[in-house]
């Protein structure tokens, strides 16, 4: 058992640190004042070749998989959860491609997602299909060849910056509950019959438009089905490979907050001390410096395993693990950094408002909280997590 990184990683991880500190940090309020996409940040990334980390070398990637993705996104989050959501999307959209796609569907489309010429999309909720995913209403007709996509998605970042979506539709009747009825397809922004709807007017995480993507009678061939007919398992498969992913913003949110909170008990002073000589507050900061590392370990650990093709149903209870608690944590520690720093960490003048704002988001995407311990709960009582 080995926890140092490999020399490739350890370099990865301070080119992405040094980006950081030196692009994302100076960016990261502007950037959620304004709620403009930052190009300028996408382009540092581009240029450093950090858009393809988890696609392979043999699609134009970098080949560091999901290890390599969380510990870039785990030091972006440090300063802008904005960014951190970047990066993700080069992974989620791809991700069913990666698992099921056709060798031409990975040439066509992965390729320019590593090099940066396009971006990409994931379309799976709906207005009355969120955590329920087989509840989804969008519904695509076998048409000659063809397939006739229609319905509305919701919820989806980086919808209007996208360049293709994969998007989840109903193969069998709207009402079944069967999961072969759900099948995975590529729908390109420029086809006839797609446009971006409603945007969002979100809580947090601005700069990244969250919005619909409505489908009217979008004409899709069958090579852009991506893994056959009947692509729930892939879904979840898809979403069970990112779990560390959206943990390592959470980790990377909470240390932000917390080395924030952390320098300015080192200046402010109060009855005559500085703040960080309190023993109350040291016990805290102790505290969720422990709870981050725990959570570190956890996630590192799921990105192990996701790289090793561990993300099917008996490895579900770990996965969901990581992102469950450093989710949780990143609200915690973005709660607890606030309080610290009392009526001013309440204000815009510091930096602990917009992390308290953009951790909410985190228990939520990709599967809710009560989504990930419901499926702990399911593979303790299934043994598929068992320690006998």
């Amino acid at each position: 058992m080995d926890f140092t990184l490999s020399p490739e990683m350890a370099e990865l991880q301070a080119t992405c640190r040094k980006i950081a500190r030196e692009k994302v940090a100076p960016r990261a309020r502007e950037i959620d004042r304004t709620g403009e996409y930052p190009q300028d940040i996408f382009e540092v990334l581009r240029d450093a070749g950090i858009l393809g980390l988890c696609i392979p070398t043999t699609y134009g990637g970098a080949g560091a998989g999901i290890f390599g993705l969380t510990l870039a996104i785990e030091e972006v989050a440090k300063y802008s959860n904005t960014i951190s959501l970047m990066l993700l999307l080069t992974r989620l959209p791809v991700g069913p491609v990666l698992i099921a796609g056709t060798e031409e569907q990975k040439h066509r489309y992965l390729t320019p997602i590593a090099t940066g010429e396009q971006r990409a999309a994931f379309g799976l909720s709906e207005p009355q299909a969120g955590s329920d995913v087989m509840g989804m209403r969008t519904r695509a007709t076998r048409d000659g060849d063809d397939w006739v996509l229609s319905g509305t998605k919701c919820w989806m970042s980086g919808v209007a910056q996208a360049d293709w979506y994969c998007v989840f539709a109903k193969t069998g009747p709207v009402e079944s509950r069967d999961h072969d009825s759900v099948t995975a397809f590529i729908v390109e922004r420029s086809w006839p019959g797609v446009r971006v709807g409603r945007i969002d007017r979100k809580m947090g995480v601005k700069g990244i438009d969250t919005g619909e993507l409505i489908l009217d009678e979008v004409r899709v061939p069958a090579e852009n089905v991506i893994g056959g007919i009947g692509g729930f398992r892939l879904c979840m498969l898809g979403l069970n490979a990112m779990r560390p992913i959206v943990g390592a913003r959470g980790i990377g949110l909470a240390e932000g907050a917390l080395m924030y909170a952390v320098n300015y008990l080192q200046e402010r002073e109060a009855f005559g001390r500085k703040l960080a000589e309190f023993q109350g507050l040291q016990w805290k900061i102790a505290e969720l410096a422990t709870e981050i590392e725990a959570a570190r370990l956890l996630t590192y650990r799921a990105a192990w395993m996701a790289d090793r093709g561990e993300f099917t149903k008996e490895y579900v209870p770990l996965l969901s693990m990581c992102k469950w608690y450093a989710t949780e944590l990143a609200v915690k520690v973005s709660g607890e950094a606030l309080q610290m720093l009392g009526a001013a960490g309440y204000m815009e003048d510091h930096l602990t408002e917009l992390f308290y704002r953009d951790a909410r988001q985190l228990t939520i995407v990709e599967g809710t909280t009560q989504v990930q311990l419901g499926l702990i709960a399911r593979g303790l009582l299934d043994h598929d997590l068992w320690w006998d």
